[in-house]
């Protein structure tokens, strides 16, 4: 019995060890029919070389069966359709920018154009009405408690302003600098032209908080607690300001002249050559959209201010040949070398900081909505600047010096003498107010169809931030002496009081009462993130934003940015 336990155990034993076997076999060939298809699919055997336990053929791995490989095989695209799509975006992107950029570009430089032509023709008339409004006020006597409008007083004060330095500017020998400049070498004239441009950025950068100083301290109302210098130093320091700046806008122009009247024109395309610097100085960094419009507007201010000063070159050169027009032709070929790569330059400096940062096209036409707003914005009953001051702001161009330097040139090589000659300066006059007005028009219906259909329309009927930081401040003066303020503690000081009214009702009922702009699809670009503001209240007492004013509240709206760029950067 215990026989044939056992021995049924061992055949049940011997059985399993068989199939076992025959498993491991069938894996084996398996794994072998595997193998043989790889290589079958490489070329290294034949279609039929896949037989079990055969070796490869070595004769199949010729050099003739690899080229035939290599001249045979093939790939698909598809199979990574994103990835080739996206660098076909980034191909019609780049051909699409020198359309966007100029349409921009244009736009800018009309809008510059009436700023510059503003000073020329609508800003005396308008000093004329402010001063015989105020020679006749004893006649009439006080209509109200204002002798003249805030903005009547800001243009007394431009046209002093404009005055006084044409008069300071007289004694400037132009013929001087100019020989001055000449004697000097190549590589320093080079130097001192780079030089320059920074120094006008700079200026450009901090004259129009100089400027913008200067208009609120003389408009401020009187009941306001003073804390300035008074009007008479800020209107120096607003004149000190433009004068030095037509200087260095005068120096640049001379440094222009001297290189068009270089023999050798070496001059000339080493200053050329230093556009091409910039973009090496701006393609490689990372721009944000905000970013890239801040460098926009500065490209766009520039080249305005290169057509003026390329202007002022013609107009000199033209005095010194008697007016000859034969010599206008000789200058034209320089001149339309340096505006050629002027927009060469900035042509492909968009082009590939769009493509390194990927931008759309696209945010060209959002820029200039929020360029249009600007203007249309100036138009209303509740505007709280005047549109060139806008327009300087955004771009950094103050037209001031410029038209300083402009009728200085002009005054210098333009002699006036006779009756018929001052009718001409009368025509010419009236035609500038012609083009003036017609620019203001054309300007003025463009900008409506670009916020029209940027949606921004609605944005036009929000109160200016002015508007609210007064309420504002009057209601904390009305908040200011009830029970809930007397409860702190006496031994406070301001400090310990600015936190604490941080967190009381005053400081929710400023916040709540400030309306919150409508967001549209169009704006989502205008958004700067500043995380750090998020969390700040104004204190609706003291009228601090940690050690910032109340009416210096956080700009997250590309709409309130009024700051300039230097090589694209912001300056906050």
């Amino acid at each position: 019995m215990a026989d044939s336990l056992s021995s049924g155990l061992g055949e049940e034993q011997e059985k399993e060890k068989k199939d076992g076997e025959r498993g491991g076999k069938a894996a084996q060939t398996e794994k072998n029919e595997e193998k043989d298809g790889v290589t079958e699919t490489l070329g290294f055997n034949d279609k039929n070389g896949g037989s079990k336990g055969k070796k490869r053929n070595l004769s199949d791995l010729s050099l003739v069966r690899f080229i035939t490989t290599e001249l045979t095989r093939g790939y698909f695209l598809e199979h990574n359709e994103a990835k080739y799509t996206e660098r076909r975006e980034r191909v019609y992107t780049c051909l699409r920018i020198p359309k966007e950029l100029e349409k921009l570009m244009t736009f800018g430089f009309f809008l510059c154009l009436d700023a510059f032509l503003y000073v020329f023709t609508l800003l005396p008339l308008r000093v004329i009405l402010a001063l015989l409004r105020l020679l006749t006020l004893p006649c009439c006597g006080l209509s109200g408690s204002r002798l003249l409008q805030p903005a009547q007083v800001c243009d007394v004060l431009k046209g002093f302003i404009m005055v006084l330095c044409y008069s300071m500017m007289s004694y400037v020998d132009y013929s001087m600098m100019y020989h001055l400049i000449r004697g000097q070498s190549v590589i320093k004239l080079y130097i001192i032209y780079n030089m320059l441009e920074v120094a006008d950025r700079l200026f450009s950068s901090f004259g129009q908080d100089i400027l913008d100083a200067l208009y609120w301290t003389a408009t401020e109302p009187k009941e306001k607690k003073r804390a300035h210098i008074g009007v008479i130093p800020h209107f120096f320091m607003a004149v000190l300001y433009v004068f030095l700046h037509a200087i260095l806008i005068m120096v640049q122009a001379t440094t222009l002249n001297v290189a068009f009247n270089s023999h050798n024109k070496s001059l000339l395309t080493i200053m050329m050559s230093n556009n091409f610097v910039e973009i090496k100085g701006s393609v490689f960094k990372k721009f944000e959209k905000n970013n890239l419009f801040q460098m926009s507007n500065s490209d766009i201010k520039e080249r305005f201010t290169n057509y003026i000063l390329l202007l002022i070159v013609c107009l000199r050169n033209m005095e010194q040949f008697s007016w000859n027009p034969d010599h206008l032709w000789v200058l034209f070929p320089d001149v339309i070398m340096v505006i050629a790569s002027e927009v060469a330059v900035d042509v492909v400096k968009h082009a590939f900081i769009t493509k390194f940062n990927d931008i759309s096209a696209d945010v060209y036409g959002e820029y200039r909505a929020s360029l249009a707003f600007d203007l249309v914005s100036s138009r209303q009953k509740n505007a709280y600047t005047d549109y060139s001051d806008s327009v300087s702001r955004r771009m950094g161009f103050i037209p001031l010096p410029l038209a300083l330097l402009l009728i200085r040139v002009v005054t210098s090589s333009v002699k006036i003498q006779g009756s018929l000659s001052c009718m001409c300066v009368l025509l010419f006059y009236l035609g500038m107010i012609t083009l003036k007005v017609l620019n203001s028009i054309v300007l003025l219906g463009t900008s409506c169809a670009f916020v029209k259909e940027a949606n921004m329309e609605e944005k036009l009927f929000d109160p200016p931030p002015s508007v609210v930081s007064s309420r504002a401040n009057s209601r904390a003066q009305r908040t200011k002496h009830v029970p809930t303020a007397t409860q702190q503690e006496p031994t406070t000081d301001k400090g310990e009081t600015s936190l604490a009214a941080d967190s009381s009702p005053p400081a929710n009922t400023a916040e709540s009462s400030a309306p919150t702009l409508p967001k549209s699809d169009s704006d989502a670009f205008l958004t700067t993130p500043d995380e750090e503001d998020e969390d700040k209240i104004i204190n609706a007492n003291t009228g601090l934003e940690g050690d910032r004013l109340e009416h210096r509240t956080p700009k997250k709206d590309l709409l309130e940015i009024d700051r300039f760029t230097i090589c694209g950067n912001r300056i906050d």
